[in-house]
């Protein structure tokens, strides 16, 4: 189970510190669906790269116990640019001890990049690099997958793909989703957390929180 408590985080502006949230926490059981709503710039891919320990917090902590997370899955993806496709799988199954043959197996078949896998990552567009994390994230076995923006890629047939392979196959792992799709929230999230103007607000209530990000995005910036 993840286990958030009092989590903060700030960065220096011309020597000034801004805050992005304080005093974040929430417990996620394994299976539930988490979604972090705001509008741009407000914090919510930081707090992704948090809670999957690309990124330190400035105060406070966090508990994964003995579930794996996903890395943050999202359009800049989490590879190498110098390196291929293919080169960058093999690195995440050095790094999370999987079987290469099975996880590169389950990617190709996936992500459906084709000769692609062979070329160097800075080369492919965002939407490749979206399907290549999407892949290969889910031909590792995770307890809860990260993601950043990114619901559905591609055309509609894999982007039916992408939601039968996530959250109905995997329906019982944890989700926590950033997102601007309120539609998308209010079906598929049991809770959220909006961040807006250095607060983290976790609502219990999904509507609740909708309504509330409905009503920050419809403010001007």
């Amino acid at each position: 189970m993840l286990v958030v408590q009092n989590l903060s985080h700030q960065f220096y502006r011309h020597g000034r510190p801004n805050v992005l949230f304080e005093g974040l926490s929430f417990e996620l059981e394994r299976g539930g669906r988490l979604a972090v709503l705001g509008r741009n710039g407000q914090g919510k891919s930081t707090l992704l790269k948090i809670l999957g320990g690309v990124l330190a917090p400035t105060s406070g902590r966090l508990s994964w116990g003995r579930a794996r997370p996903s890395w943050p899955i999202g359009f800049a993806g989490a590879f190498q640019g110098s390196l291929t496709g293919l080169d960058n799988i093999l690195f995440i199954c050095r790094l999370y001890r999987c079987d290469a043959k099975e996880v590169i197996r389950r990617t190709e078949g996936f992500a459906e990049l084709g000769e692609a896998l062979t070329q160097e990552v800075k080369y492919y567009s965002t939407g490749m690099r979206a399907r290549l994390a999407f892949g290969l994230s889910l031909a590792v076995d995770f307890d809860y997958y990260l993601i950043d923006e990114v619901i559905v890629v591609g055309d509609a047939r894999f982007q039916r793909k992408c939601q039968d392979e996530l959250f109905n196959k995997r329906g019982s792992r944890g989700f926590i989703v950033a997102t601007h799709d309120l539609n998308w929230v209010a079906d598929m999230c049991d809770r959220a957390v909006v961040i807006e103007r250095g607060r983290a607000t976790l609502y219990e209530h999904i509507l609740e929180a909708v309504e509330a990000a409905a009503s920050i995005q419809s403010e001007p910036a």
